[in-house]
């Protein structure tokens, strides 16, 4: 199935919801769209295999554009809003963009784009095109909604975040399919969480990262109704579950985190009872707060973990998580392994890196030997993360490889020491990093997001032995921080992913060595 499809059938059901403003897109108006953005690119001579790539905010075109190339069998790339004006020329080149599509909101730096993107053939710009910009809404105005001959399915081409390095390309290698064949994938989604033609789909994250852009496209797959929030706020996300009966939505932790530091008064004065499925993926859940979240929502709450890699698929519903605290699943695509240094599998509890084997290839876009380090040999393949099987095969995640601290000969995983900050009252955010140490080659620091910021020094190192002495009640000294600084906002990526490369890179500047 495709929007085309659930168009012919219901053409009025709404197939997009923004939450801010209350415009609804219906099936029959996606699918006109859809078809004759599809019928711009194919004028333009772009044909299925080429690429195109665009970047705006969470914009009621948004998903339209997805689907338009879609339609056209092209692979697209979705674009970061954070991504500075260098990043964005790098992924626009190495992707082999010939088309770009973008936003006032991004004015600034398409601007700066416009001499940094030769290849690129056609740009347009949605609402108010600027210079250099032709009106998305009239190239799209001009174009024909029949659908195009013979189409087959386009693909996705997302890059990673980038928080340990330069983002890459991920080519997951997908063969053409035509049009109307649903993958795999989509079915996995409605038979793990009960997704059908009516569901209504809350989506309060970046439509640019991977899980909110395919989970969204697996709704509309479905006939469902996707619901969009421009930007997050708790108290708005929980109205919106009321208001709508929202059955299934995806959050990331720290959302978890806002909701729950919401006054006790404020959050039970919503009903969410028509939630059936809370998705949750992407980082990692401290135990208590998935415990509470529990306590509040009933046990509809479901764990993934898996990477725009699609090299495998691991999961666990509430029941699951229950029995075994922590683990964010079983592998339901692929089968894991857990390695050493070495690449020899290592026992039962033991950690280790974290590998899968059994399901599709991918490459990085224009990048072997980043390719050939997420390989062993024998073609088991990683997303850079260190965890622990059990015996009854559930996977724990202790920490990704690059963020481990090395502290006088003791490898440390940051991980222990967010998950029991994040529950202190005056924490709102907190990133766990290894600075320079001399003696230790790095010590373990804490950069802390407080509820208020502290109004002098002295309230700053209060509040820093407060926070110190909490850790070490719960953890071990050597694995908690000797110091602690305070910031208005942490680095985070939407999707709930800490750029601690940028935070590390500031603390390790002005030392003569990188560990």
């Amino acid at each position: 199935m495709y929007p085309g499809a659930h168009a012919a059938e219901r053409p009025d059901h709404p197939a997009i919801v923004m939450a801010g403003s209350g415009e609804t897109i219906s099936f029959a108006q996606l699918d006109e769209e859809a078809n004759r953005l599809s019928r711009v690119f194919h004028d333009l001579g772009l044909r299925p295999g080429d690429h195109v790539a665009f970047c705006l905010e969470n914009h009621p075109k948004f998903l339209q554009i997805c689907w338009g190339a879609h339609y056209a069998g092209l692979i697209y790339t979705a674009m970061s809003c954070r991504l500075t004006t260098d990043e964005m020329e790098y992924i626009v080149g190495n992707c082999g963009a010939r088309a770009f599509i973008t936003s006032p909101y991004m004015a600034d730096q398409a601007t700066e784009l416009l001499d940094r993107m030769p290849a690129v053939e056609l740009r347009l710009m949605v609402d108010r095109p600027i210079d250099g910009y032709d009106s998305y809404e009239d190239a799209v105005a001009a174009a024909s909604p029949e659908p195009l001959p013979d189409r087959i399915s386009g693909t996705d081409m997302l890059y990673s975040s980038g928080t340990t390095g330069r983002p890459k390309g991920v080519n997951t290698n997908v063969n053409p399919v035509p049009l109307e064949t649903s993958g795999t994938g989509v079915s996995t989604l409605a038979v793990l969480f009960d997704m059908s033609k009516e569901t209504v789909y809350l989506s309060p994250a970046p439509l640019y990262h991977a899980a909110p852009l395919r989970f969204c496209m697996a709704v509309h797959i479905l006939g469902g109704t996707v619901v969009v929030m421009e930007r997050f706020d708790p108290e708005h996300y929980l109205r919106l579950i009321e208001e709508l009966r929202v059955t299934q939505t995806q959050v990331v932790p720290t959302m978890f985190v806002r909701m729950l530091k919401l006054p006790e008064e404020v959050r039970g004065g919503y009903d969410v009872s028509s939630i059936g499925a809370v998705i949750h993926a992407a980082a990692p859940c401290p135990v208590p707060v998935k415990q509470q979240m529990i306590e509040w929502w009933g046990p509809v709450l479901h764990e993934y973990y898996a990477g725009t890699e699609g090299n495998g698929f691991v999961y666990c519903n509430s029941e699951q998580w229950l029995a075994h605290p922590g683990t964010v699943g079983q592998a339901v695509l692929g089968v894991i392994h857990v390695v050493d240094d070495d690449g020899n599998e290592v026992p039962v509890g033991v950690e280790g890196t974290v590998y899968f084997d059994g399901v599709g290839t991918f490459e990085y876009h224009g990048d072997p030997d980043k390719t050939a380090a997420s390989r062993l040999a024998n073609g088991w393949s990683t997303l850079g993360d260190v965890g622990r099987l059990d015996e009854d095969g559930f996977l724990y995640l202790t920490d990704r490889k690059a963020y481990m601290i090395i502290s006088g000969g003791v490898n440390i995983y940051p991980q222990e020491a967010e998950n029991i900050l994040t529950m202190h009252p005056d924490v709102v955010d907190v990133a766990v990093i290894g600075v320079p140490n001399d003696d230790f080659g790095e010590e373990v620091k804490a950069v802390v997001q407080p509820v208020e910021m502290p109004v002098d020094e002295e309230a700053s190192r209060r509040l820093e032995r407060d926070l110190i002495d909490y850790c070490r009640e719960q953890l071990a000294d050597v694995k908690s921080p000797r110091s602690v600084d305070f910031r208005p906002e942490l680095p985070r990526h939407p999707t709930g992913k800490l750029y601690k490369r940028l935070l590390k890179d500031e603390y390790w500047v002005d030392a003569d060595r990188r560990i």
